[in-house]
């Protein structure tokens, strides 16, 4: 792999005294940057190299040193060959190619350009589109008359029967407005607008009625692609919204810390009050109010009878700080109670999608009376029941990965039949490929999620080409230069997530209580470890306990480093103390390991093991006491798809350490408001965390400096406001683009079709008469 690739020939440098030119820019040293993965099978040596972002060629090098190019095919089935040495595959196994169903879309030509997927988009088909102006004004005039919610007509009504009409009375309707207040109310003179032909919907005052009617009108003749993008942002399109999360315990309070409960719980909670403000903002802007119009967003999550405690065993949860937002939990049909009647693994979960998804249709419809206008799927598992029900109900559909386990697990895909009892990896990915070639649109939390960095794939890139050795071939799993990919980073939920300078916002109880737990508290039952020092500089991590976490990746940084533990505390919160608590085997294993790795580096007195589950503003009002005492925030994980809890440290002002693999890349600028770290070098990683803490001990100015940029860094680019405003934008341009472009999607979700019923169903199926029998 690359790193042992770059491993060895430094070592062959240094060994044969090569010069620093021959190292850094020799045609050698240039291409083995390049190289991803060298194979050697015989006498043959295969070099797979990528070029550029989102690209990879293979070679085969011979004795001779001739070269000569390797298809896919070669590759695919030189990995099987390798895989199985002991079991060859004989004849041919089924491929699965995507390309021929993007060859007849646009393609965005210049990587840097992947991910602003609607901007391209908008500019290429208005351009095609504004050929014909004929066409074009047929298609905008048939798209307005769409419009209507519960019965009620919107936009223009049955007065206008033409495009030339509609251009005519727009003209008759500015000259009616413009002698009226700016302010002037809708109400008072909508009976006006109605006798012209135009219906509630383009705006609350005369002036915004005014604005939006003068897009429309410059939009007629001639047309404009940010004039198109602007006006179809205002019109009213989306009312209902439905977030699909099955996975996990999907609750309020008493959940985070649960196995497969984290990130995306808080992810989903804070999207929604934030679409809902947003959605009722353009409600009351396009003047709705008139006919009572209030949106509705409904989160449609996994209902489980024995509850443990919390709310998952109620059906309908009404969402705090919202109007009618509210949690919908369906439960799994009862195949076998003891599995369904609990909480099951998001490894083990795909028998019962199918039939969720059945049941869920009925529930959403009674719920929203009606169907939703939008369908956001989230993980692996919501994105593939997001595409069953967005197919039944003809909706656009929104992917959210959150994290693709394909990226976390190194050669999952390779060896998927040793993983498969624990993993169920054939189901995931093929889950994966089925829903993220479905979907109308994909949101990504950043650039690299998509296709990586110059050193690293990405984690859809990592869906290009890849095998399942005697299952299936991707040839071609994903085009990455699709216009279905953008960018919108999530942000944090500023009422409990605020500077820790913000003594008036911060409630003295709590933070006594917290400061006690954190720090003293003689509890067994919540904590593990007692402080010999309680005033040393705290070094902090908040987590689950699983592999890619890596707390104890952490712990062990610390116990080797005694300069680290002469100068500072490790406190970790991190859901469970005791392995009989839990049932994941994975945070069974981690238990164990962090407390092997207190014993084996003599950490008693100086790490703090907080065993508990924290409700949300609590999570905040931690940040600011470690903040108070001057610490640090480090998140070590192995992969990092985006990371919350970085923006959550970082806007309360702590100086935040994160990984380099993932989305932090992409949050933090390195040593400006933030610190990269490769949690694979523990050496390094200490070394990075003491030369912080030396500068602040040379200069108590340091601290508060990156603080502050930490702070500045969120504010500027990572808030709810600016992700929801362009959430709905994508999803009214995605809508239109479909509807006007008639695009014949048929093809490809028939063969998506296909390989959900003859790929993941019969595995779904195998899987589920295994769970029968437990």
């Amino acid at each position: 792999m690359r790193n042992e690739i770059l491993t060895a020939f430094s070592d062959y440098c240094r060994d044969y005294e090569k010069s620093d030119r021959f190292y850094n820019s020799s045609r050698l040293s240039k291409l083995i940057y390049y190289v991803q993965e060298i194979i050697l099978d015989n006498e043959s040596l295969y070099i797979i190299i990528r070029p550029r972002i989102a690209t990879q060629e293979a070679y085969r090098l011979l004795e001779d040193l001739t070269i000569e190019p390797v298809s896919a095919e070669e590759l695919l089935d030189l990995r099987d060959r390798l895989v199985n040495r002991f079991h060859p595959q004989e004849g041919d196994i089924l491929e699965v190619d995507f390309q021929p169903f993007y060859d007849y879309s646009p393609v965005i030509r210049d990587p840097k350009n992947i991910g602003k997927g609607v901007a391209f988009l908008n500019r290429y088909l208005s351009s095609k589109l504004f050929q014909d102006p004929r066409q074009w004004q047929d298609a905008l005039f048939n798209f307005l008359r769409l419009h209507r919610y519960n019965g009620y007509q919107l936009l223009i009504n049955e007065r206008i029967q033409t495009q030339q009409q509609l251009s005519d009375r727009i003209k008759a309707a500015l000259g009616y407005l413009s002698d009226r207040p700016a302010d002037q109310p809708y109400e008072s003179f909508r009976f006006d607008l109605q006798d012209l032909g135009f219906e509630p919907g383009w705006g609350n005052t005369a002036s915004r009625v005014r604005d939006t009617l003068e897009i429309l009108d410059q939009l007629i003749d001639p047309p404009d692609h940010q004039a198109l993008e602007s006006y179809i942002s205002r019109i009213p399109m989306i009312f209902r919204i439905a977030l699909i999360s099955p996975h996990g315990w999907f609750g309020q309070e008493g959940v985070l810390g649960r196995p497969d409960t984290g990130g995306q719980v808080v992810y989903i909670l804070d999207q929604v009050k934030s679409l809902e403000k947003q959605l009722q903002e353009d409600i009351e802007l396009a003047g709705l109010d008139v006919l009572n119009i209030h949106p509705k967003v409904i989160v449609l999550s996994r209902l489980i009878p024995n509850s443990d405690g919390t709310l998952c065993n109620q059906r309908l949860e009404k969402i705090h700080g919202t109007l009618d937002a509210w949690i919908l939990r369906v439960p799994f049909r009862e195949f076998n109670p003891n599995l369904t009647q609990n909480w099951i693994s998001r490894f083990e979960i795909w028998p019962y999608l199918e039939t969720f998804a059945i049941d869920a249709e009925k529930e959403l419809r009674a719920e929203f009376g009606g169907k939703p206008d939008l369908i956001v799927g989230n993980y692996s598992d919501g994105n593939l029941v997001a595409f069953l029900l967005a197919r039944r109900l003809k909706v656009t559909q929104c992917n959210i990965a959150h994290a693709l386990e394909k990226s976390k697990y190194l050669f999952s895909n390779l060896y998927w039949q040793d993983l498969e009892d624990k993993y169920h990896f054939s189901l995931q990915f093929t889950a994966d490929l089925i829903a993220m070639n479905a979907a109308n649109f994909i949101i990504s939390s950043t650039y690299q999620e998509i296709v990586g960095t110059p050193e690293s794939i990405g984690q859809y890139e990592s869906y290009k080409r890849f095998t399942m050795p005697e299952l299936y071939h991707v040839i071609n799993g994903i085009e990455l230069f699709s216009p279905k990919f953008n960018v919108v980073p999530p942000g944090v939920n500023e009422n409990v997530f605020f500077p820790y300078t913000r003594p008036e916002e911060r409630l003295l109880e709590s933070r006594d209580r917290l400061e006690d737990l954190l720090f003293t508290l003689d509890d067994p039952v919540q904590v593990y470890g007692t402080l010999d020092d309680p005033g040393k500089r705290p070094i902090f991590s908040m987590a689950r306990l699983d592999r890619i976490k890596n707390l104890t990746g952490l712990a062990e940084c610390f116990g080797k480093s005694k300069e680290l533990q002469e100068r500072c505390n490790l406190i970790l919160v991190a859901g469970k103390l005791r392995t009989e608590e839990s049932t994941d085997h994975e945070e069974i294993s981690e238990i164990e390991k962090l407390y092997r790795i207190i014993d084996e580096y003599e950490l008693q007195g100086k790490v703090r093991w907080l065993g508990v589950r924290l409700p949300k503003g609590d999570s905040g009002e931690i940040y600011r006491i470690i903040a108070d005492h001057q610490g640090i925030f480090v998140q070590p994980a192995l992969f990092e798809a985006f990371g919350l809890t970085i923006l959550e440290s970082m806007v309360t002002g702590l100086p935040t350490f994160a990984t380099r693999f993932g989305g932090p890349l992409e949050i933090i600028q390195d040593k400006v408001n933030g610190f990269y770290i490769n949690p694979t070098l523990l050496d390094e990683m200490a070394s990075i965390i003491l030369e912080f803490v030396s500068k602040c001990d040379q200069n108590p100015s340091y601290w508060e400096e990156i603080s502050k940029q930490a702070i500045d860094r969120v504010y500027s680019t990572y808030t709810w406001k600016i992700h929801t405003t362009r959430l709905l934008s994508l999803a009214k341009i995605y809508g239109f683009w479909n509807y006007t472009s008639q695009e014949n999607r048929e093809d490809i979700l028939r063969y998506i079709e296909s390989l959900f019923h003859l790929l993941f169903k019969p595995r779904a199926q195998a899987l589920l008469a295994e769970h029968m029998r437990r």
